[in-house]
């Protein structure tokens, strides 16, 4: 039954903004995407990367990673799309929901390493800065799950149960008036919250570079969606395989595969300080610091001046040459 302190579930995930709907589904995904890019910008700042280079490189990973996700979505469950009466031209809908975390990270992943080869940043790094920023707009997003009444757990008497409207229930399942669940969106966003906090600490006390933060990172993530998954009972078409969900069985081996990583490593450590661009990159930059700036000839009045070389005399020729150095 609905408890006092019980969860509600919003009357309506759109509102409409004149004739543009605004969706709780993708406000939730797009702040999430926005806030892993703050704590990525300012994460590789701090490791002494150029500001700006993790939009760059979110412009890549961002839409491979919905692509992926949807991809994914649509691959596991393409009954909803592709079924007798279903029309095909919904699975494109993905503002209606709909997006796996195993393909977003996929090709997601895929999309930073071609963004941090074309601008010849090393994708070990770089992927180090950006785990705990994913992992935090992870926590962010799962809230569009919340809008869309969708991806709970099993019915639960837990003062924090989530009231789900019956027209969202699972297809075939019945449950008495009032009935509340788990909010394993929450359960979720939580762990991934302290997930975030976990990996900022282990930046900070070890060294996790050659991508053992992103070993960190899987394993925190799958350990918890392990478990969490377990108490949904969301219709999805690989419901049992082997007597459990898909997404457990995938939990399991991708959190083997990132422990093996670290093991792997622990012969390999990284070198002090780790380097962040690839050679060739620091030869392009170095190349254009010691071009300076074009030649040119000038004068004033009498005296002839080259590149370098102050065109004024006294404190204010001091002030030139000053300014031409910090630049």
């Amino acid at each position: 039954m609905t408890g006092v302190l019980s969860i509600p579930s919003p009357a309506t995930g759109v509102w409409e903004l004149g004739p543009v709907p605004l969706r709780g589904y993708a406000l939730s995904i797009v702040l999430g995407v926005v806030l892993a890019i703050w704590l990525s910008e300012r994460r590789w700042a701090a490791r002494g990367g150029r500001r700006g280079e993790i939009s760059d490189i979110a412009l890549w990973a961002v839409p491979f990673g919905l692509v992926g996700g949807r991809l994914y979505h649509v691959v596991t469950d393409w009954r909803l799309y592709f079924g007798e009466g279903r029309n095909p031209v919904s699975a494109l809908y993905v503002w209606n929901g709909g997006l796996g975390i195993w393909g977003a990270i996929a090709l997601g992943a895929l999309g930073a390493y071609i963004g941090a080869r074309r601008a010849g940043i090393r994708v070990a790094p770089v992927m180090d800065v950006l785990a705990p920023g994913v992992l935090l707009g992870q926590a962010v997003g799962r809230w569009g799950n919340w809008f869309n009444q969708e991806l709970y757990g099993r019915p639960t008497d837990l003062p924090w149960g989530l009231e789900i409207d019956p027209a969202n229930w699972p297809s075939g399942q019945e449950f008495e008036p009032g009935t509340t669940f788990h909010p394993t969106f929450l359960y979720e966003s939580l762990w991934s919250l302290a997930g975030v906090a976990l990996l900022l600490l282990l930046d900070r006390r070890l060294a996790m570079g050659r991508g053992r933060l992103v070993a960190a990172y899987v394993m925190v993530y799958t350990a918890g969606r392990g478990w969490i998954e377990m108490l949904r009972i969301d219709d999805v078409q690989m419901n049992d395989v082997g007597g459990l969900r898909l997404n457990v069985w995938t939990s399991i081996v991708v959190f083997a595969l990132a422990a093996a990583y670290l093991l792997w490593t622990r012969s390999h450590p990284p070198a002090d300080p780790e380097p962040i661009y690839t050679d060739a990159r620091l030869g392009r930059d170095a190349a254009e610091t010691d071009a300076g700036p074009p030649e040119s000839t000038t004068t004033t009045g009498t005296t002839p001046t080259t590149p370098g070389t102050p065109t004024t005399t006294g404190a204010e020729g001091e002030d030139a040459a000053a300014e031409r150095r910090t630049d």
